[in-house]
């Protein structure tokens, strides 16, 4: 005789099944706060309150060669007061508590079998120690990226199955901010420009680049995706996965092919240099103009190529000013974190990046004479080996480096600076 429930007891049960299903859902699809609804718990209660951070969704892309070195300095910093983000990598694991999650699962075995995806298929199957040092070595750049660096070979794979499956996990965000692990954004600043923007319109917004008649927006400056850009992108590529993949296949740069695809779907990028930027604040000229703007009175909303050293630096400096009532601008991080560490006098073993070579000198007093009588001129630097004067009419900081002497003209970085303005309102791209 078949067991008959009660009405009731029918209900609570259907009641019961239905909370379990969404608990196990739940489950699944929740990483820190990578889910289908607002999810602030994680954030500590020291974070400051920045309106509209609940509804970006931040997409952090990595690779297991570089992970251990590079993604540590994020959980306390870049990443520390995001309620909602996932990171993607070629690798499975876990780097200093923060999951990492394997971004080429899914594609397809022809792909996995290229030459290209050597790298993954064998760290898949063989973990991390049978990483060899080629393989850890960081190559020298090109014109055309890293040819010999396995990591940076396989990367490109990396940019349309991110969006995908970024997506497919989390739909409903306002905005979808992308970079790399050698990037910082200056949230408060990145929220304001947003603010400024219709998130129910298709935006592509990032450092313009250009790669034949492809302008894109260069991955490790950060670049950012409205939801109905990210929507049209992932139908546009599942329509035609086999093309795409095609076209990733035969490009270099996997950031070029997601913004072809973008133009594709009818999307064009929204120019944003020099808020969002290629360069550490080490190498920037904050007074010279580029692309009709000169950075001095916008606020920075990224950097990259950093250090962890920097980017803990970076952050220090983004905490102070989230107490004041101004945003951080190019002239603030030029005062703050180059110029207290120019000098008049020349310091050994640094090359302040005076890029035009000039003449052979005897010693750097008279690499010093050549740039005084440049009246354009700001900086110097005397390398060593051949003796090669070099002048720079920018106000470049630069680095620690073996067999250069460097020195700036403060006076003439000070004039400049007031020519530069006080910078009463900050400027916007919008």
């Amino acid at each position: 005789m078949p067991f008959l429930l009660s009405q009731r007891a029918s209900r609570r049960l259907s009641c019961l099944a239905s909370f379990l299903f969404i608990v196990c859902f739940y489950a699944l699809y929740h990483e820190h706060g990578i889910n289908d609804r607002t999810y602030l718990s994680n954030v500590p209660s020291d974070c400051p309150h920045l309106p509209g951070l609940e509804h970006i969704l931040v997409v952090l892309k990595t690779g297991v060669t570089e992970a251990q070195d590079k993604l540590p300095v994020h959980r306390n910093t870049t990443l520390r007061c995001i309620p909602n983000y996932i990171v993607w990598s070629d690798y499975e694991e876990e780097v200093a508590g923060i999951p990492v999650h394997d971004v080429l699962f899914n594609e397809s075995q022809s792909l996995h079998s290229l030459p290209e995806f050597d790298l993954y298929t064998r760290v898949r199957t063989q973990g991390r120690e049978s990483l060899t040092s080629t393989d850890l070595t960081d190559a020298a750049s090109t014109p055309f990226g890293k040819p010999d660096n396995p990591g940076w070979v396989l990367d490109k794979w990396k940019f349309l199955p991110m969006i995908e499956h970024t997506f497919r996990r989390h739909s409903s965000a306002k905005w979808y901010v992308f970079m790399e692990a050698d990037t910082y954004i200056v949230w408060p600043s990145l929220l304001a420009w947003l603010d400024k923007f219709d998130h129910t319109r298709p935006y592509y917004m990032g450092n313009q680049m250009q790669t034949s008649d492809v302008i894109f927006a260069h991955g490790g400056s950060g670049f950012v995706i409205s939801r109905p850009a990210m929507e049209r992108a992932v139908d546009l590529r599942a329509q035609k996965r086999d093309y795409w993949d095609n076209m990733t296949k035969n490009n270099w740069a996997g950031d070029c092919v997601l913004g072809l695809l973008l133009r594709e779907a009818g999307i064009a990028l929204e120019w944003s240099w020099p808020m969002l930027q290629l360069a550490p604040p080490k190498e920037l000229d904050h007074f010279s103009p580029n692309y009709g703007r000169s950075p001095w009175c916008y606020p920075p909303l990224s950097f990259h190529h950093l250090r962890p050293e920097e980017i803990e630096e970076l952050w220090s400096l983004d905490r102070r000013w989230t107490h004041k009532t101004s945003h951080l601008l190019y002239r603030d991080v030029f005062w703050q974190l180059a110029w207290p560490r120019m000098s008049e006098n020349p310091v050994d073993d640094w090359d302040n990046l005076a890029g035009e070579e000039r003449l052979i000198v005897s010693n750097i007093e008279q690499c010093r004479e050549e740039c005084k009588n440049d009246s354009e001129c700001l900086q110097y630097s005397l390398r060593e080996g051949d003796n090669m004067c070099r002048v720079g009419h920018g106000a470049r900081l630069g680095e620690k480096k073996t067999g250069f002497k460097s020195a700036w003209l403060l006076d003439r970085i000070n004039a400049t600076a007031e020519k530069s303005g006080t910078c009463t309102d900050p400027e916007w791209i919008s």
